[in-house]
């Protein structure tokens, strides 16, 4: 910085000629009035008075100058924030960190960690903070150390540096949460439209052929009975009936497990009790459960997670028969919820079985696992975390 050296030097010497002239003026008057010499008096004093006035335009330039170097050193230090912060990155501010201190302070400038210990006696260390949270510092070296307004100007580049590292990270953090939930989005999307077929497909082959075939019955009921022929028509009636009634049985069936009314009306853990009743009464098997933890549980989170358990116990029927089926659902140690729905049937060993339980939990934010069983059966694990589990 040879402009800042040059005024250095003449501050130190121009006041002190300026001052010298004063007192020699003043020591001049002081002796002609001694002496009864007016006109030395007044030389003396008029020499006093312009090496005082001398002085006062020195402090004036001086201070300005003072003010001009101060602007110019802001001016520098807020092109190095607003260059810093053009970064997206946090490698790349840190980087940048460095290139802009070396040129603020004309310093080797370096990075330490925490652990790291400063290189020589001399050398100017700024922590960086992220969040209350000593990451590093940064280390200023150079022949002539810092003084204090240079350490300021530092401190405020390495607080600057560090909310710019911050800031990257979030940046970083939103544009991967924004790509998951645009994936589980799409993932959804798939999972509902793939729903809506397996639906439509169930209709089209069951109840709706089912009602078709009513239909024909019926229309041989009505020829039958014009015909008289009253014991055939009674029996095709007969007939019709049982299958009218098992059309109903099926979409009641899908309905309830679709959402049954018991999980909107009662809750969760009554809706569970009430499959594992009806799965243990219609397979001849014990169903354990212990659900209770579910209530706690959201309203999308009850739903998704009662389809996982019907899927999951409607693949180990037919994978078995099992001889039981337990369910457990408890909260996690990181306040999550943990579901594990184990039988004790033959071990599956495909794992696309699990494909829609997988894709179930994905739009849930949740994970599963899938293991051997303690009694030779296959273990299905769901994992929900704490802010998907209860928002």
């Amino acid at each position: 910085m040879p402009w800042r050296s040059r005024f250095a030097k003449r501050s130190s010497t121009r006041p002190g000629l300026l001052v010298g002239a004063v007192a020699l003026g003043a020591v001049v008057s002081v002796i002609g009035l001694a002496i009864g010499s007016s006109a030395l008096a007044f030389a003396g004093l008029a020499a006093a008075i312009v090496g005082a006035s001398g002085f006062a335009l020195h402090l004036i330039v001086t201070e300005r100058r003072r003010h001009e170097y101060a602007e110019g050193e802001l001016e520098s230090l807020v092109e190095s924030l607003g260059r810093i912060a053009e970064s997206l990155d946090p490698d790349q501010v840190l980087e940048r960190t460095l290139r802009e201190a070396k040129d603020l302070f004309g310093a080797k400038a370096s990075l330490l960690s925490r652990e790291d210990t400063p290189r020589t006696d001399t050398a100017a260390l700024v922590p960086l903070h992220i969040r209350h949270e000593r990451i590093g510092a940064l280390q200023l070296v150079r022949a002539k150390p810092l003084d204090r307004e240079e350490i300021a100007r530092a401190t405020l580049l390495a607080d600057f540096a560090s909310r710019a590292i911050e800031n990257a990270r979030l940046l970083e953090e939103a544009q991967v949460r924004e790509a998951e939930r645009a994936r589980l989005s799409d993932q959804l999307v798939i999972a509902e439209q793939e729903e809506r077929r397996r639906l439509a497909l169930f209709l089209h082959d069951g109840p709706v052929q089912s009602l078709a075939g009513i239909s024909l019955m019926l229309d041989a009921v009505v020829e039958s009975m014009a015909a008289d022929r009253l014991d055939e028509a009674d029996q095709v009636l007969r007939s019709a009936l049982e299958r009218h009634r098992d059309t109903i049985r099926s979409l009641r069936d899908l309905s309830f497990n679709i959402e049954p009314v018991v999980l909107r009306d009662q809750g969760f853990a009554p809706a569970v009790r009430a499959f594992a009743d009806q799965v243990g009464l219609s397979n001849g098997i014990q169903v354990d459960l212990d659900v209770e933890a579910g209530e706690a549980l959201a309203e999308n989170a009850r739903v998704g997670l009662y389809q996982i358990i019907r899927e999951s116990v409607n693949q180990a029927l037919r994978r078995g028969p099992p001889t039981r089926i337990s369910i457990r659902v408890a909260e996690a140690e990181d306040g999550g919820v943990e579901t594990v729905i184990a039988d004790d049937g033959a071990g599956e060993r495909r794992r696309a079985s699990y494909d829609d339980i997988e894709e179930q939990a994905r739009t849930l934010s949740g994970r599963v696992e899938v293991e051997a069983g303690q009694d030779g059966g296959t273990a299905v694990r769901v994992t929900l975390p704490p802010y998907a589990a209860h928002r």
